[in-house]
């Protein structure tokens, strides 16, 4: 007998073979009386410790003697090294060779490893035992509660200053349009609503749970459901202080995942940002509505892998007439470089393109007296309220509505946006478990064009206008540590500078945190993670910011804005 027979049930068959077959010696016995006595033993223990029944067990037992009796009626010819003799009757007895006390234990933990692997596959003994689709799905979260505090500065130019920029039309241009919001008084004069030199102490909770499925090997879904409101398309933060009300938890995710080859996956729905970016261009919580494709050259042995990224998502759909469809088009290519088996480098360049997104001058519409009757088309050109944030420059689509105030002005983009965003990080473990991380980021609208602004503010107000602002900006981040702070005691350090330009990317997706959000804005951010148990940090961040350009273009070129903030953040993984 040689352990290369003894595989899965056989190795039980050949076990119980051994232990049916008479001895001619008493030590050959002895020995297999042993040997026999060690398998039952094993299945009874397995049979009291409720991995397998006794039903079960004695199945086994009586399937192993069937077939070690069917083996021995058809075994050949004795083989050298076995003897045959005859008792007193005739009948022949065949001798089997002592088997050594080391292959009997082998045998023994084989067996052994055999029946608690099939027990655990077919869950032998578990009450109730769960289906095998539930291995196939996984529930995860993470619950952050933060302290935040904005100070803004007393320099900052006004809300009084924004409002009369917009009443008297001075130039119709603006970057933070939504300080020039009112309210009218019981004799209808304006009234603004922001104190832009207003200090903001606040309590916020972030819970996000999700669950991915994997439906076959091919195919997997996920969704994740996340706290925030429904006019903020970015932040997930629910802010603390409303008199003990429940919280809304929304769809953040939702999305069909499909890996037809190893070199490929593609996914549709609202799926997790498929670029590799940083939080300069795309916020961390920003999740996409639409379809992405990522193709990668898949090679285990090569230094490089490069991949490519293409996308399409659809931001309104058309209703024709009053309004046309948007969308943003994508594209990345890069690389994944092991330098070494110390360093790490990663490189992405991507051009993103806005379709339909640029503002126009608003032509439908008429003035009489005080009303404003309006089109079917009228504001289909707007930039919302609820998708800017601040920074990019945009302009009244209704200039010559300037002045009255039942009517809400219209703002819209004043450039397209077709940036170009190249994107480098890097890892070095030289100095482990130390880590150092360096990434960088630069982005460039290639659209930026104050005489294609003009072509499309066609108002006379807006004659020979240059709306001012920057096409590019950048950011550098330096990290110190783990690479990952998940175990207690891991910690990481880590300053970020930002120099990002009015109209570099759109401010409607980029961070929220630096400046309070959005574009034309520099500044730093320092912070500092702990672990403080398995899965738990504690995290600390300063961030100062303020503006690049004026906030209102035309006849205040030195209107500004500037707000440092604090964030102490504990969140919780699981």
């Amino acid at each position: 007998m040689t352990i290369k027979t003894l595989q899965r049930w056989p190795a039980l068959t050949a076990l119980a073979l051994a232990l049916t077959a008479p001895a001619a010696h008493a030590d050959d016995r002895a020995a297999l009386e042993t040997l026999r006595q060690t398998t039952r033993n094993l299945i009874d223990a397995l049979v009291e410790s409720g991995v397998l029944s006794r039903e079960k067990a004695d199945a086994l037992l009586k399937s192993a003697e069937q077939r070690a009796a069917a083996t021995v009626a058809s075994q050949p010819a004795p083989q050298p090294g076995t003897t045959t003799t005859t008792t007193a009757n005739g009948k022949p007895v065949l001798r089997v060779p002592y088997v050594p006390e080391s292959m009997r234990n082998q045998i023994r933990d084989e067996v052994k490893e055999e029946v608690l692997a099939q027990a655990k596959a077919e869950r032998w003994g578990v009450p109730n035992a769960t289906p095998s689709w539930v291995d196939r799905i996984r529930i995860e979260g993470d619950m952050r509660v933060r302290y935040q505090q904005d100070n803004a500065s007393n320099n900052n130019t006004p809300a009084l200053t924004y409002l009369a920029a917009e009443v008297n039309n001075a130039n119709g241009i603006s970057r933070i349009p939504d300080f020039a919001a009112y309210r009218l008084t019981s004799t209808n004069l304006p009234l603004p609503v922001t104190d832009t030199a207003a200090d903001r102490a606040r309590e916020r909770l972030r819970l996000r749970l999700g669950l991915t499925a994997k439906v076959s090997d091919e195919i997997g879904v996920g969704v994740r459901l996340a706290t925030g409101n429904a006019t903020d398309r970015v932040s997930t933060n629910q802010t603390m202080g409303q008199n003990f009300n429940k919280y809304q938890l929304f769809v953040d995710r939702a999305f069909v995942r499909i890996d037809p080859a190893e070199w490929v996956t593609i996914q549709g729905g609202r799926i997790p940002n498929p670029w590799f970016s940083s939080e300069m261009t795309w916020n961390e919580n920003l999740n996409f509505e639409g379809f992405a494709a990522t193709f990668r050259h898949v090679d285990p042995i090569a230094s490089v892998a490069p991949f490519l990224t293409l996308g399409y998502f659809p931001l309104r759909e058309a209703s024709p007439p009053s309004r046309n469809s948007r969308s943003l088009w994508g594209a990345q290519v890069g690389a994944n470089w092991e330098v070494s088996a110390r360093t790490r480098v990663k490189l992405g360049l991507a051009y993103y393109q806005y379709n339909n997104l640029a503002g126009r001058s608003d032509n439908d519409y008429t003035i009489t007296g005080t009303s404003v009757p309006t089109g079917s088309t009228y504001g289909q050109y707007e930039y919302p309220v609820g998708l800017r944030q601040k920074g990019n420059t945009v302009f009244e689509t209704n200039p010559l509505l300037s002045g009255a105030l039942d009517t809400a002005p219209v703002w819209g983009l004043a450039y397209q946006f077709k940036p170009l965003v190249l994107t480098a990080a890097a890892e070095f473990t030289h100095f482990a478990p130390f880590n150092i991380m360096l990434s960088g980021e630069y982005a460039n609208n290639t659209a930026f064009s104050a005489s294609n602004f003009r072509s499309r503010a066609t108002f006379p107000a807006y004659a020979g206008v240059d709306p001012g602002g920057k096409r590019d900006g950048y950011q550098v981040k330096l990290a110190l540590g783990a690479t990952d702070v998940r175990e207690a005691h891991d910690w990481q350090v880590q300053a970020t500078y930002r120099y990002l330009g009015s109209d570099a990317v759109l401010d409607a997706f980029t961070d929220t945190d630096l400046g309070l959000g959005g574009t034309n804005l520099r500044g730093y951010i320092l912070g500092m993670t702990y672990g403080l148990y398995r899965n738990s940090t504690l995290a600390v961040r300063y961030l100062a910011a303020e503006n690049i350009n004026s906030t209102i273009n035309g006849n205040f070129p030195n209107a500004t804005f500037k707000v440092n903030t604090l964030q102490v953040d504990l969140n919780v993984r699981f």
